[in-house]
């Protein structure tokens, strides 16, 4: 296979990716990996199976259609793995946006092309987007059991290593709030920070004194930490595996004066009672770190080749 150049691809569908916030570029070469994992070139770079039973003529056409309820998440990314594939000579249709919230049974794209093209690049755009539905879908549903309240759900740096920017994307399909995407946007004071510095009020003045610009959040186990953080002027605190009769007696004690973020394990048939606590963001590691792929499947029909 002889990928498709970058500067090539559908103008359209990169400036999908930038207003996304994706790095187009980078996922391209993301693309070109996944691509070789299933056409390695010491092997020969071929699709044997597809070669050996289908005519280099022969074309198809193809619908993308969920399997189970959720939020599609990832067909700008899978529309463009066909593209890598076969450039000009495929016709991707009838896409959904992300984060559309779908049935089973609605076509969520379709595709059309050369069949061997088509089923080289299935699976690769498959498991992208199958992946990133997960994610929204989690998400979607955590949304859901938080309506009402003021608590939005957060995500974690819990990503899959090289995927943090897709994986945090497919959480804003699903409604989510982003936290932090690396360790140098923004300072998160943890445990281990809090020994090492002393205490939780000598690991803030710590942060603030380095990088007085950045957003600061500190973790805190008790409501003593939780009170001398407030008196030192604190903005960001996180409440870690408190019960929730603690968490509502933070936000009582906090009274406004900090946002506050739940974390540690946290489930979902949990998520509104720790919610109606009051406090402003729930953490969840899981929407990405255990995430169940979205059941999506192609099914194709052969179009007559050409005369």
């Amino acid at each position: 296979m002889i990928p498709t150049s970058y500067d090539a691809l559908p103008a359209g569908l990169i400036a999908e990716l930038e207003i996304a916030g994706l790095d187009p570029r980078a996922l391209y070469a993301a693309i070109l990996a996944a691509l070789a994992e299933d056409l390695p070139e010491e092997l020969g770079g071929e699709d044997v199976t597809s070669r050996a039973t289908i005519a280099a003529d022969a074309e198809g056409a193809g619908d993308f259609a969920a399997r189970e309820p959720g939020v599609v998440a990832g067909l700008t990314l899978a529309a463009l793995v066909f593209h890598v594939v076969l450039g000009d000579d495929v016709v991707v249709s009838d896409r959904l946006a992300d984060g559309t919230s779908v049935e089973p049974g609605d076509v969520v794209m379709r595709v059309a092309g050369a069949t061997r093209g088509l089923l080289t690049a299935e699976r690769t755009a498959l498991n992208y987007a199958s992946h990133l539905s997960g994610i929204a879908t989690a998400t979607a549903a955590w949304v859901r059991a938080l309506d009402g309240t003021r608590a939005r759900v957060l995500d974690t740096r819990k990503t899959l290593p090289g995927h943090r920017a897709l994986q945090k994307y497919a959480v804003r399909c699903g409604g989510g709030v982003n936290h932090r995407f690396s360790l140098a946007d923004r300072a998160m004071v943890k445990d281990n920070h809090v020994i090492a510095a002393g205490g939780v009020v000598p690991a803030f003045h710590a942060v603030r004194t380095a990088y007085p610009d950045l957003r600061v959040e500190v973790e805190v186990t008790d409501l003593d930490q939780l009170r001398e953080l407030l008196e030192v002027g604190c903005e960001e605190i996180l409440l870690d595996n408190m019960s929730t009769q603690l968490m509502a007696e933070a936000v009582r004690i906090t009274a406004g004066r900090a946002s506050l973020e739940a974390s540690g394990g946290l489930t979902i048939e949990r998520a509104r009672e720790v919610a109606e606590t009051g406090v402003d963001f729930i953490s969840v590691g899981a929407l990405t770190h255990s995430v169940q792929v979205f059941d999506i499947g192609l099914d194709l029909q052969d179009r007559p080749s050409p005369s």
